[in-house]
C-alpha cells in the first residue's frame, strides 16, 4: 500500500492550488496596462528630467506681476507730476496775465492791430503767456485764420477766454479794445490780490504744525527740563 500523505504535503498542495490564479495573473499582463504604462512613462521622465520648467514658469509669472506693479507706480507718479506741472503753469499764468493785458493795451493804443499786438506780446510777454501767443502766430503762419488760432488758444486755456474774445471783437468789428483790456487788467489784479490775501490767511494755520511739534518741544527741553533736573538733583 502506498504510504499515507503527510499533513505537510497536503498543506503544500492546497497552497499551490490557491496561489496558482494569482501567479497566472501576475505573469500574464494585459496589453492595455502595458500601453498605459508606456504612455505615462515619458511624462514621469520629463517631470524628473526637467524640473526647471515649472520654476521658469513661476519666474515669468513673478516678473509679469512686477512689471504690472512697476507700471502702475510709474503711471501714478507721472500723473502726480503732471498735475503739479499743470497747477504751476496755471499759477504762473494768473501772475503774468495782468502784465500781458497792459502790454496789449499799450500796443493797441499805439495803433497796432490785434494781430500786431499779439506779435508784440509774443516778443515781450513773460514766458508762459508768450508761449501761447507764439503758438497762435505759428498757426497763422501755417495758414490758419487769426480767429481760429485765437479760438484754439482759448479752448486749450479757458483763462485766456476774456482776452481772446476782446481781441476777436476788435478784429471783426473794429471796436476799440484798449478800454476793455484795461478793465480786464484791473480785474485780474484784483483777483490776484484776493488770492494773495487768502494765501496769507492760510500761513498761520500751516505754521501750527512746526510750532506745536518742533518749537514748543525744543523750548521745553531747553528751559523746563534743566530746571526740573536741577530741582530733583537737590532732593
Amino acid at each position: 500500500m502506498p504510504s499515507a500523505i503527510t499533513p505537510w504535503g497536503l498543506g503544500l498542495v492546497w497552497g499551490g492550488l490557491l496561489a496558482a490564479p494569482w501567479v497566472r495573473r501576475a505573469l500574464v499582463v494585459p496589453t492595455k496596462s502595458r500601453a498605459g504604462s508606456l504612455a505615462t512613462a515619458p511624462k514621469t521622465w520629463r517631470r524628473r528630467r526637467f524640473p526647471v520648467l515649472p520654476a521658469a514658469a513661476r519666474i515669468v509669472s513673478t516678473t509679469l506681476h512686477l512689471d504690472y506693479v512697476v507700471g502702475s507706480v510709474t503711471a501714478v507718479t507721472r500723473s502726480l507730476f503732471g498735475r503739479r506741472r499743470v497747477r504751476a503753469e496755471e499759477l504762473a499764468l494768473v501772475r503774468e496775465l495782468p502784465v500781458v493785458l497792459d502790454l496789449l493795451g499799450v500796443a493797441v493804443a499805439a495803433g497796432c492791430t490785434p494781430y500786431l499786438a499779439v506779435e508784440v506780446a509774443a516778443r515781450w510777454s513773460p514766458p508762459v503767456v508768450a508761449s501761447y501767443f507764439a503758438a497762435v502766430l505759428q498757426a497763422c503762419a501755417l495758414g490758419v485764420g487769426f480767429d481760429d488760432a485765437l479760438g484754439e488758444a482759448a479752448h486749450g486755456t479757458p483763462r485766456l477766454r476774456p482776452l481772446t474774445d476782446a481781441l476777436l471783437a476788435s478784429d471783426r468789428l473794429g471796436a476799440p479794445v484798449a478800454p476793455i483790456l484795461a478793465r480786464l487788467a484791473a480785474e485780474e489784479r484784483t483777483a490776484l490780490r484776493r488770492r494773495a490775501e487768502a494765501h496769507a490767511r492760510q500761513v498761520p494755520v500751516r505754521l501750527l504744525f512746526p510750532l506745536v511739534f518742533l518749537v514748543l518741544p525744543a523750548f521745553v527741553l531747553l528751559t523746563v527740563v534743566p530746571g526740573l533736573a536741577a530741582g530733583l538733583g537737590r532732593l
